[in-house]
Formats: C-alpha cells, sequence, structure tokens
C-alpha cells in the first residue's frame, strides 16, 4: 500500500509540522530552543527551562526522528574518540542497571504503589504513576512532582506579568507591556488588574506582591468617581475579587495581612454593590448595560438599540447573592433574582435565549442564539446558582436549556466528526451557522459540572441520581472539550483564535477554519478552564498534558522583551505579530486555571467552592434561614404564537435598523 498521510494529520508543509520539525531537530542536540517571537528567549530562560528538550515534551506527532541535522565532523571524532571508554564501562553500567532493576521490582514498586494511594497533597484523587511500573506495558502517568514543578512554571510566568506591570503602570487600569505604559478607565483608576489579580496571588502564595496590591485597596483605591461603567464587567471583575479575596483572606486564611483589617475587601465590595444597585432601577429589573459611579445612576446600552446583553444581565447573581449573605441584607438578593424571573418569564423555547433584552420591558430584542458572546454565561450561571445555594429552580432552568442545546446547536464537523456547538442567527427553526467562539470552551467543563456537581466521575456513577443523562454529558462534555483543543492544536502557533468555523460540507477536507478577522488571541481562559474542570472530575491526565502544550505555547509566542505577556494579532504564522495589550484575565482567569490544573486535587475542591465567570472563587452555602428562592416559574405555554412574536419582533428590529443606516 502507498504511504499516505493521514486526514487529521497535517501535512508536511503545513506550518504547525515545519514548526514541530524545529522542536525534534533541537531537542537531540542539546540546545535551548530559539523563540520566534519578540522577547521570548530571555523569559524562556528566566522561568525554569520550560523549553529545554527532553523526550517528554516533544511535539503530539511521533514520526520525527530523535537527531539534530546539524551534526558536525568534530561530533563525529568525540563519538570515535569516547567509544573505547564506553566499552570499558559498559560492564559496570549493566551491573548498575541489573541492580537498580532487582531493586525496583523487589522493593522499590510497593513504595510507588504506597505512594500512589494517597497522591499528591495527601489526597486520593492527585495524579501518581500507573502501578505497573516502568516495564508493565501501560503508558505512565506524570509524576506528581513534575506536575508541581510545572505549577511552579506557571507562578514564575504570573510573577513577570504582574513585575512588569507594576514597574511601568502601577495602578493602571489597562497595560501594554511592549511600549511599558499604562491607561486609566477612570480618572483615578478602577482597580482592573489589580483587584482582579489578588486572589490569584492568594491562591500561589505571593506574599510580598499582595502586601503591595493590599495596601494600594487601603490607600488609594476609591469608586466615589463621576465615571460610567460597565455594569457586567465590574461586577464580576471588581466586585468578584473583591468577595473572593474576603473568602480566601478570612476563611482560608490565605492573606497574613489581612489579620489587621479583616473587613477591608468586605468594606469596598459593599461600597461598590451599594453604586452598582442603581443599575437595577429599571422599569423591568433588567439591569441597564451601565451605570455611573458616583449618582449611580443606570445608562442604557450606546449600541443594540438601547438593549442589554442577556448573558450580562444574567451574570450578576452569584456576586450579589453571596454579599446579601454575607452583609445580611435581602436588597442585593432580590434585586439580582429578579432578572432571572424577568428573564425566565418570556417563556422562550427549549430553554434558548436571545442574545439581547431591553432594559425597559424585560423582552427580548431579535431571535438570535448562541452560546458565545452575549450569551454564553447565563447558561453558565444558571447551573452555578444552584451549586452555589441549592436553589431547585435553577436546577431546573440549566437542564432545560442543556436540553435545547442537546437538539438545536450541537453538530459534527466532516471530515473528522468533531462535535461543537454551532450558533443561530435568526433563532429556532432557521439556518445554522457553523461559527463557534472561544468563549463556548467553558462549555466542556461546564457540562460535565452539571452531571456531577462537583465530585469525580467515579463517585458521581455511584449516587442513584446518576443516570442516562450525566452519561450523556459525560460523552458530549469529552467530545467538546476535544474540539476545542483541536482549535488549538491546528495553528502554527499551538494558540486558539477568538473564532473558527467548523466544515458541515461533507465534501470538505478541513474541519476547521480559520477566517483572517478572527485569528486573533486575547489570552482567553475558557479551554483551559475546562480542562481544568475535566481534570478534576475525571482524573484523566490528558486534559493535563494539553493544557501543558497551551502553556507552553503562550510562553512561546506571547512573552515580551523585558517582562510581561500580550494578546496576539493572529496565531496562524510564525512569529505572530504582538497587540500590545495584556488582558486583566490573562492574571485573574487563564494563569489562576493553569496552576489549578497542576494542582494537587484539594486546593479549591469543586464540592466546596462555586468559580464565578471570571474565575473568582466563592463558597457554596445554605441561605436559610435568612434567605429563600423568591418566585416560581410560570407554567410553559406552547410556543407557536411565541414564534410570532419573536418574527414580529425581528421585523421592527429590521426597520429600526434600516432607519437608524438610512439616519
Amino acid at each position: 500500500m502507498a504511504f499516505s498521510i493521514p486526514r487529521n494529520v497535517p501535512s508536511f508543509t503545513n506550518p504547525q509540522r515545519q514548526n514541530e520539525d524545529s522542536y525534534w531537530a533541537s531537542s537531540g542536540s542539546g540546545s535551548a530552543h530559539k523563540t520566534s517571537s519578540g522577547g521570548g528567549n530571555s523569559v524562556h530562560n528566566r522561568i525554569g527551562g520550560i523549553f529545554r528538550s527532553s523526550p517528554s515534551d516533544l511535539p503530539l506527532y511521533k514520526d520525527k526522528p530523535y537527531y539534530s541535522s546539524t551534526a558536525s565532523t568534530y561530533g563525529y571524532r568525540r563519538r570515535r574518540r569516547d567509544m573505547f571508554l564506553r566499552k570499558r564501562v559498559g560492564v559496570l553500567v549493566i551491573l548498575v542497571v541489573g541492580a537498580i532493576y532487582w531493586w525496583f521490582f523487589s522493593y522499590g514498586l510497593s513504595k510507588v504503589d504506597e505512594a500512589n494511594a494517597t497522591g499528591s497533597g495527601g489526597t486520593a484523587q492527585s495524579a501518581g504513576k500507573e502501578s505497573t511500573g516502568w516495564f508493565g506495558g501501560k503508558t505512565q502517568k506524570t509524576d506528581s512532582k513534575v506536575w508541581l514543578d510545572r505549577r511552579e512554571r506557571v507562578k514564575e510566568v504570573f510573577l513577570l506579568s504582574w513585575n512588569a506591570y507594576a514597574n511601568y503602570a502601577w495602578g493602571f487600569d489597562q497595560f501594554h507591556p511592549i511600549t511599558r505604559e499604562g491607561e486609566q478607565m477612570a480618572s483615578k483608576g478602577l482597580g482592573w488588574i489589580i483587584i482582579d489579580a489578588i486572589d490569584t496571588m492568594m491562591l500561589m502564595g505571593l506574599t510580598e506582591p499582595l502586601a503591595h496590591a493590599r495596601e494600594w485597596v487601603q490607600t488609594t483605591l476609591t469608586y466615589d468617581q463621576d465615571q460610567e461603567v460597565n455594569t457586567f464587567e465590574t461586577t464580576i471583575r471588581m466586585l468578584g475579587g473583591l468577595l473572593s479575596a474576603h473568602y480566601l483572606a478570612t476563611k482560608l486564611k490565605l492573606d497574613p495581612g489581612a489579620k489587621q483589617e479583616p473587613d477591608l475587601y468586605l468594606e469596598k465590595a459593599a461600597d461598590l454593590a451599594d453604586r452598582l444597585l442603581g443599575a437595577y432601577n429599571s422599569p423591568s429589573g433588567i439591569p441597564w448595560a451601565s451605570v455611573n459611579l458616583k449618582t449611580s445612576k443606570g445608562v442604557e446600552s450606546h449600541a443594540d438599540g438601547g438593549a442589554s446583553s442577556t448573558a450580562e444581565a444574567a451574570t450578576l447573581q452569584l456576586e450579589m447573592k453571596y454579599l446579601a449573605k454575607l452583609m445580611g441584607e435581602k436588597v442585593y438578593w432580590e434585586r439580582a433574582e429578579r432578572v432571572i424571573q424577568v428573564i425566565d418569564n418570556n417563556n422562550v423555547q427549549d430553554g434558548l435565549v436571545p442574545i439581547f433584552i431591553y432594559a425597559t420591558t424585560g423582552k427580548f430584542r431579535g431571535r438570535e442564539i448562541r452560546l458565545g458572546s452575549r450569551g454564553d454565561s447565563y447558561y453558565e450561571y444558571l447551573l452555578k446558582q444552584y451549586l452555589q445555594t441549592g436553589e431547585a429552580i435553577y436546577a431546573d432552568m440549566y437542564h432545560e436549556s442543556m436540553r435545547g442545546v442537546k437538539k438545536h446547536l450541537v453538530h459534527k464537523s466532516h471530515p473528522s466528526g468533531f462535535t461543537f456547538i454551532a450558533e443561530l442567527p435568526m433563532g429556532l427553526g432557521t439556518t445554522v451557522s457553523p461559527k463557534m467562539d472561544h468563549l463556548v470552551c467553558f462549555m466542556p467543563g461546564n457540562i460535565l459540572l452539571g452531571a456531577t456537581n462537583g465530585t469525580t466521575v467515579a463517585e458521581a456513577r455511584k449516587l442513584p441520581s446518576w443516570g442516562p443523562r450525566e452519561e450523556e454529558d459525560l460523552t458530549l462534555a469529552r467530545e467538546l472539550m476535544r474540539s476545542c483543543y483541536e482549535m488549538y492544536n491546528v495553528t502554527a502557533t499551538g494558540l486558539a483564535p477568538e473564532i473558527v468555523f467548523f466544515n458541515m460540507d461533507e465534501a470538505g477536507t478541513e474541519d476547521i477554519q480559520i477566517k483572517p478577522q478572527d485569528a486573533h488571541n486575547l489570552q482567553r481562559p475558557e479551554t483551559i478552564e475546562s480542562l481544568f474542570l475535566m481534570y478534576r472530575m475525571t482524573g484523566d491526565e490528558i486534559y493535563r498534558e494539553w493544557g501543558w502544550k497551551i502553556f507552553k505555547a503562550f510562553v512561546k509566542h506571547s512573552a515580551v522583551e523585558g517582562g510581561g505577556f500580550t494578546s496576539l494579532d493572529t496565531v496562524l504564522k510564525v512569529p505572530p505579530s504582538q497587540r500590545n495589550n495584556m488582558e486583566s484575565f490573562w492574571l485573574a482567569e487563564t494563569l489562576k486555571y493553569f496552576y489549578l490544573l497542576f494542582s494537587p486535587n484539594d486546593l479549591l475542591p469543586l464540592t466546596d467552592v462555586v468559580f464565578n465567570t471570571e474565575a473568582h472563587p466563592f463558597p457554596r452555602f445554605d441561605p436559610n434561614p435568612l434567605f429563600k428562592t423568591g418566585w416560581t416559574r410560570q407554567p410553559r405555554t406552547e410556543h407557536p404564537r411565541l414564534l410570532n412574536e419573536m418574527r414580529s419582533e425581528t421585523k421592527s428590529h429590521a426597520i429600526e435598523e434600516k432607519a437608524a443606516h438610512d439616519h
């Protein structure tokens, strides 16, 4: 049979394969791998030699010879000269290896098994080696010490990022690492980067930078500013960051300096939340898209016909409910849950909501349905509200929406059959778009979290609540996780673009298509978040290995000379052009999830905490007796009438847009 390349393996001229060739060639020569981007080489040398060659770190494709193409004549003579010496010590080496072999199988193997019984960190779920040993015929798991070493590399990357920010843009809300300058979102700053990163520093045990950040919060941070801010972003990043910092500092004792002022973060959070409450003062209870921090007056969206994003309106509840518990104030709880009641009263079909909603009426604008931007975290917070407080109404809404996702949005690509979540730009019953945002990659972890409630799959399967639906969700989560990984694996840089299109044409030859305008990378966390959750609940080390490969790609291509990491203009070429912007969620989410992925499982157990959509952990809690669900779902009705109303709304929307365009 003539040799042919498998259809899912890059061709020999594919940029990814050419990039991997350089890895394999350098691995045999012992030379450090050279970066192809701006300042990566010096950065690599400062984070523990991540790219030092070793067989365990080689690329995914193994059809590469382990050799150096640059072997010299000098090297050949040197090997001839050393040959005699090697023969003389050969017998001694054989004896030593034989002794090690005997020790390992007669004594050492029992010690390995004993260690695996508890794993790293004293937990039975922590990863360790297979008990079959070196010669047992099974693929070995990476040793737990290796993962702890890799976790240290993540910490070092965080410190490089943080120190660059602290040196060149301290106190600023945005950081441009290439030009080494900062930019404010308000005259006195909002703490956009500092507050978002505090809980990551606590988890990493970075006491000195944490003390610096805490001092800034205490002496400089103020929200008494005449500044309009986005209600959603300010809630998930600033309010969420402060509440998480309070939780980790007071309950988990991860901030030694908080003893002098234990309520610092909570007081700042309450002050901010009181200013944000004005956004909820709309005729419908749906929050305005923005709010003025000084006047607490809500401001409707300046785009999208004045409508608020459905995801943004429905992704405030974890923060407000946790604050309600801490402060004993019902107003935060009631304003937050009212939003979900108004959305649910629209009685949408199969739990799938359009992506815009009017704060004036509480009715949807248009029919577009997607789980990417403007839609994603609505579904995320349905599940997480249930996990946070145990309110059954949100579990009911979540499972209804997941049935809708499976029925209308889940599709397969060609030719490889990758599972993906499509979009419906014109609503249910219309043409499917095979577009999938990277944002959708929160779904694999979220789906499995909904199936297990945070415990391991092995434990969940023993429970009476586990059934065919949960088994189906496990399969779907695994398939989607693979698809999200492939979004990284198909590019020259090994990093995912912002948006991909999956091929649904049976005659097509490439599963994943990337348009140039969608090829940028913003250092997003969603895939890493799902890898972390999938590993925690399944124990499958492939998710850690995928995460490590992605981490190395981030370091290689987004590192900036002199420190810092940046988003990229394109992932399709090497070296990629860099954007000169470090997103706050690089510190708050992406690096935090990398750190947790490589950590023992007893660090923030999923059965104890729930992460907000900005990766800020809150505790699960019993809301009784002070708080309870203050609403019930209306009876579900037939949907032909609803569809007619939505078509009428879409027609009005089109007329409205045409008039605006003509004007």
